[in-house]
Parts: structure tokens; sequence; C-alpha cells
């Protein structure tokens, strides 16, 4: 990568860092007194010193190298989801793969959130088990249907297999999201609602189609 292409991030990364905010704040002091006509004719002086002063004299930005256990989790479970749709890729109905992508993003949302995402074993186990169980079981039992009898029309609007995963996958959604929001939130009870809820649907054997 040539110098220049890091140029950018380097300076996003000054902007937001202890000793830029600290440098800004006084010299932000020094505005203040140039409005209230106590810096005199060289109050652009009077800024870039203050400026200077506060980025000389604030601590520097901590270093963080070490990987904690939060990380190591969702790192591992983004790795697991990763694996999964790399092996569902054109296997399934474009349905089926559309639906599977956006649970995808939801779940890659909430691994983002390491360490509340870690903080109760409620909310990491239903994660979990969505991406370890409940999902890859759903389009396991699908994909072992013959494709005639998974597309089908049932009897008294009984849902076909193909129906019923979309209408799973669907539930999914909808219960990642929720659990996305409780995180947001930092609502323990919720997620633990949720994590009972995923356990009684799904929790015996998986995405039963029938």
């Amino acid at each position: 990568m040539a110098i220049s292409d890091r140029v950018p991030r380097r300076l996003l990364d000054y902007l937001g860092s202890t000793r830029n905010i600290a440098g800004s704040c006084l010299a932000l002091l020094g505005l203040l007194a140039h409005f209230l006509g106590l810096a005199g004719a060289y109050w652009p002086v009077v800024v870039a010193a203050l400026y200077g002063v506060g980025a000389l004299l604030a601590p520097p930005d901590r270093v963080r190298l070490t990987i904690s256990h939060a990380e190591v989790e969702t790192r591992a479970l983004r790795a697991d989801l990763d694996t999964l749709l790399r092996r569902i890729e054109r296997r399934f109905p474009a349905d089926v793969q559309a639906a599977v992508a956006e649970l995808a993003e939801v779940l890659r949302g909430v691994l983002g959130r390491a360490e509340q995402l870690t903080a109760s074993p409620d909310q990491l186990h239903v994660v979990s088990q969505t991406i370890r169980s409940y999902l890859p079981a759903g389009l396991e039992a699908y994909a072992n249907l013959p494709r005639g009898y998974a597309l089908a029309r049932r009897a008294d609007r009984e849902r076909n297999a193909h129906e019923e995963l979309l209408a799973q996958l669907a539930l999914l959604d909808a219960e990642m999201r929720k659990v996305a929001e409780a995180i947001h939130r930092g609502d323990e009870q919720a997620l633990r609602d949720q994590g009972r809820f995923l356990r009684d649907r799904f929790g015996g054997s998986g995405l039963d189609l029938g």
C-alpha cells in the first residue's frame, strides 16, 4: 500500500485522538479570549500556541493489543457464519438465498457488539445456536428433500417445505432483530426472553420441516 493511501486513515486517527481534542479545547479558549478582547492583535499566535500546549501535554492514546474473550467468541461465530454462507451459495432458490443473506446481515450487526453480546450467557447462547444449529439445521433439512416434494402444494392450505423454510427464516430474522435491539438498549430481560423463545421453538431438534 502506498504511503499516500495511509494518510487519510492517519489523519482520521489523529482527529479523534486525545492530543487533538485537548489542543482544540485550549485553542477554543484562545478564540474566546480574542472575542472578549483579551488576546490582542496576536490572537492567531495565542490560539496556535494554546493548541500546541494542549496537544503536547495531553496523555497519549492508550494502545490496546490484547484480544478479549468477547472478541475471540464473536470472531469464531463470524467465521462459522461465513463458512455456512459459502457452503449454501447457489444451492438454494433465490428467495431462500435472499432471506438467509438478510438474516446474516442482522447477525453480523449483533456480532459487531462483542462486549455487549458476551455480557450475558443467554444472549451469546441464542446467537450461537442460531448460527451453529437453528439456521444450518433448517437449510440442511430442506436441502435433503427432493425438490419436487419441497415445492409441491399441500392439502388444506398446509405449507409445503419451501414455504415452511421461508417462514422459519423470517421468524429467525425477526427474533435476531429483537436481540439486536435489546443489545443496543442493554435490555438483559428482553434478551433472556428472546433466548427462551428460540430455545422453546427450535431447541429440540433444530428446524423441523416435517
